[in-house]
């Protein structure tokens, strides 16, 4: 009598959403926290589901049975690739994810600070985006779509002359922007790394009066270099998502942003539930089995469903309605006001981020046109929102 085949087991960062829909049907499901992952934990697993805040390298996988390695994010950096190749390793991760949600956490930003701190029109600025990838370009597309001035700065994609028509700048010129957005991966070699690719030097480029906002990575900006220089000279406006070092924030930093959040701007629902959807189809390929989800049936109907504009709508007011989905002031308040109440550090960040309240997409909100004119039209679809007739 052959023996029964053993089921898959499937260890995954329990902050992965719909886990259970998704994988319990592949196999056993054990979650937990993703920095507390270790050889232990991971050595009988045959599969191991993750976020950015695992590293997956020789360390963590040597002695154990794992053939898949699946990130739901749309960063790589923190596998170790080439050694998951030598050990004929499959890992894969979520290209586009949680771009959408990026992209709105810089809407989100900019609407914040028109509307609230009186932020000078952003239509005789000039907007610069750093890394067009999956989420720059989205950014690059937004802003364009509402009529505003962007260069690109993305050396190996303008090396790749597939956007010939793109306007790229060198980063000295970038950095000279009016309002500058960082999205560049973490790259530690090659050509065009990217670790503290804003340093000292770059910095002391930024103009007087400019915004820095980083929503990418944040070891591509020196965190000391920037505080050293806003100490000296607080000249600028910034506003970081993301930390050098995490979770181990330079918590002197903090008072000199005018918006903080912990690593969130990614975290909407559905770009979560779309990196751990995207992870179920490639493990079911992998595994030779056709997927039978849908993405549609994991999520709910967003709290907000709705919004009515009519005739026309001013750029301030269209603006206004962006807080009904991201709402970037109210988490750099509890984020700001965390870190000054307490010494918990750096456990602090992670509990942060699993606490967030689940923001949507700006997209499941539809706006139901009532008279409303073109122009108005193309500024609430350029911003994100879906849009309806009534």
């Amino acid at each position: 009598m052959s023996a029964t085949p053993r089921p898959l087991r499937i260890v995954a960062d329990e902050n992965m959403p719909g886990l259970q829909a998704l994988f319990s049907g592949l196999g056993e499901v054990t979650a937990l926290p993703g920095r507390d992952l270790d050889p232990e934990i991971v050595k009988d697993a045959d599969v191991l589901l993750v976020r950015s805040v695992t590293k997956v390298n020789e360390a963590l996988l040597a002695d154990s049975k794992v053939r898949f390695v699946g990130s739901a994010t749309i960063g790589m950096d923190h596998l170790d690739r080439p050694w998951l190749d030598s050990r004929n390793i499959f890992h894969t991760n979520a290209p586009g994810c949680n771009a959408e949600s990026v992209a709105d956490y810089v809407i989100g930003v900019l609407a914040h600070l028109f509307l609230v701190d009186g932020y000078d029109g952003f239509h005789d600025k000039r907007f610069a985006v750093i890394g067009a990838g999956n989420v720059g370009s989205r950014v690059v597309k937004r802003l364009r779509g509402m009529g505003l001035n962007v260069v690109v700065n993305d050396p190996p994609l303008e090396k790749s002359g597939t956007q010939p028509e793109e306007s790229f700048v060198c980063l000295e010129d970038a950095l000279k922007a009016d309002i500058i957005c960082m999205h560049t991966p973490l790259v530690r070699g090659g050509d065009h790394p990217t670790k503290h690719l804003i340093g000292k030097d770059e910095l002391s480029k930024i103009r007087p009066g400019s915004l820095l906002i980083n929503a990418g990575r944040g070891d591509v900006i020196d965190n000391s270099a920037l505080l050293a220089r806003l100490e000296q000279q607080h000249d600028f406006t910034v506003a970081l998502d993301v930390w050098e070092g995490e979770p181990d924030v330079l918590r002197a930093l903090i008072p000199f942003t005018r918006l903080s959040t912990p690593h969130i701007a990614g975290y909407s629902l559905d770009g979560r539930m779309r990196g751990s959807w995207m992870i179920y189809q490639s493990l079911c390929h992998f595994l030779g089995m056709t997927p039978d989800i849908e993405l549609e049936s994991l999520l709910p109907s967003p709290f907000i469903s709705e919004a009515r504009v009519q005739g026309d709508t001013s750029f301030a007011d269209c603006l206004r309605l962006v807080p009904l989905t991201v709402d970037v002031h109210r988490e750099s308040e509890r984020f700001r006001q965390h870190y000054a109440d307490s010494n918990e550090h750096p456990g602090l960040f992670d509990r942060l981020r699993k606490s967030y309240p689940l923001a949507r997409e700006m997209s499941t909100l539809k706006i139901a046109l009532d008279n409303a004119t073109s122009a108005t039209q193309h500024t609430l679809s350029a911003l994100g929102f879906s849009l309806k007739d009534v």
